[in-house]
């Protein structure tokens, strides 16, 4: 008897699990295909572990342009333009990554460290561009609660952090690494009522979008604590989960935000102006494989080398079998054609 009580229960949870990776079809998608990929990261394949990109443009040396990416089982990995990795940080459980080119500080790396699920950290380093290094400068405050998400920018010579707990709960920190160590200083706190995690911030005039995972992507102008819907959950453009998100600023207030569909393993194009939807890509399979179930994604613009003349995009692939997850490498410039923009 018991044992069959054990083979119902078993079969139940396979229905469910089963039905729970069952896609969701949103609007109809275009296509494009990766030009590039990194390695696998070393976690065992089958585990769901690589999750967020970071881009460093070189802008003098395009191919030589490095990517950060996080496995969110062991550290944070330096790969170059060709996808190999170059250096590795044994940080164990860093969820989402940033980076931002401070001027005074060099490029300043960043991670979100959940190592400890009552109180969030950021990991924080220094990435030695011509060494091709990540040097550790220490961990700062992130705030109580567990790290999830976690996104940066520059504002005057002030490098801003944004904590995404994943209780719904943003901070946002004034990072000061000017002593050769990490320190948080909080700024505002603001509050969506369920989990949360990509994040990114307009450089332009530091207004913060959030994806709340279930509902959609938030708007929060810069200095507020209160944000306006900018792009929900609708089934058609956007499916559950809103995962990662990056942006392409255009002049002074254009350009468009990207935000993982990972629901239909799809991405949604959006105008930063004012909302307005643009249209939905996937990366279908081509010298490289498809991208299925995207975490984390960055976009970048500018030249990158002939693979990637108006830009960079990059996403996280959760479907790399037989090999372990990677991250996926596409021309901005292919994106824009097959939306005909």
């Amino acid at each position: 008897m018991r044992a069959l009580y054990r083979y119902a229960a078993l079969a139940s949870v396979s229905l469910v699990a089963a039905c729970a990776t069952v896609p969701v079809a949103g609007d109809p998608v275009v296509t494009v295909v990766a030009a590039g990929e990194t390695a696998p990261v070393e976690t065992a394949a089958g585990t769901d572990a690589a999750d967020d990109p970071a881009i460093w443009h070189n802008p003098d040396n395009p191919a030589g342009s490095l990517i950060v990416g996080t496995d969110k089982k062991a550290g944070l990995h330096l790969y170059d333009m060709n996808g190999k990795g170059v250096d590795f940080d044994p940080g164990g459980k860093l969820n989402n990554v940033d980076l931002v080119s401070s001027g005074l500080h060099g490029v300043i790396v960043a991670a979100s460290d959940r190592n400890d699920p009552l109180h969030a950290r950021m990991r924080v380093y220094r990435l030695n561009t011509a060494a091709r290094k990540l040097e550790l400068l220490g961990e700062a405050d992130a705030g109580k609660g567990e790290a999830y998400g976690f996104c940066m920018a520059m504002r005057g010579d002030d490098i801003l952090t944004y904590s995404a707990l994943k209780d719904g709960t943003v901070r946002e920190f004034r990072l000061d690494v000017s002593q050769g160590t990490a320190v948080s200083i909080p700024l505002r706190t603001m509050k969506l009522a369920t989990q949360i995690e990509g994040c990114v911030v307009d450089p332009r005039d530091g207004t913060l979008y959030v994806g709340e995972e279930d509902v959609g992507v938030w708007r929060f102008a810069a200095g507020s604590t209160e944000g306006t819907m900018f792009a929900p959950v609708d089934r058609k453009m956007l499916v559950a989960d809103v995962e990662g998100l990056a942006i392409m600023p255009e002049g002074e207030s254009g350009g468009y935000l990207v935000a993982s569909s990972q629901g239909d393993s799809a991405y949604a194009v959006y105008q930063l102006a004012d909302g307005k939807p643009v249209g939905r890509f996937r990366i279908a399979a081509g010298k490289f494989g498809a991208v299925e179930e995207t975490d984390g994604i960055d976009l970048i613009g500018g030249s990158f080398g002939p693979g990637y003349p108006q830009g960079l995009f990059v996403a996280q692939d959760g479907q790399n079998a037989p090999a372990a997850q990677n991250f996926k490498l596409v021309s901005w410039a292919d994106i824009l054609a097959a939306l005909g923009r």
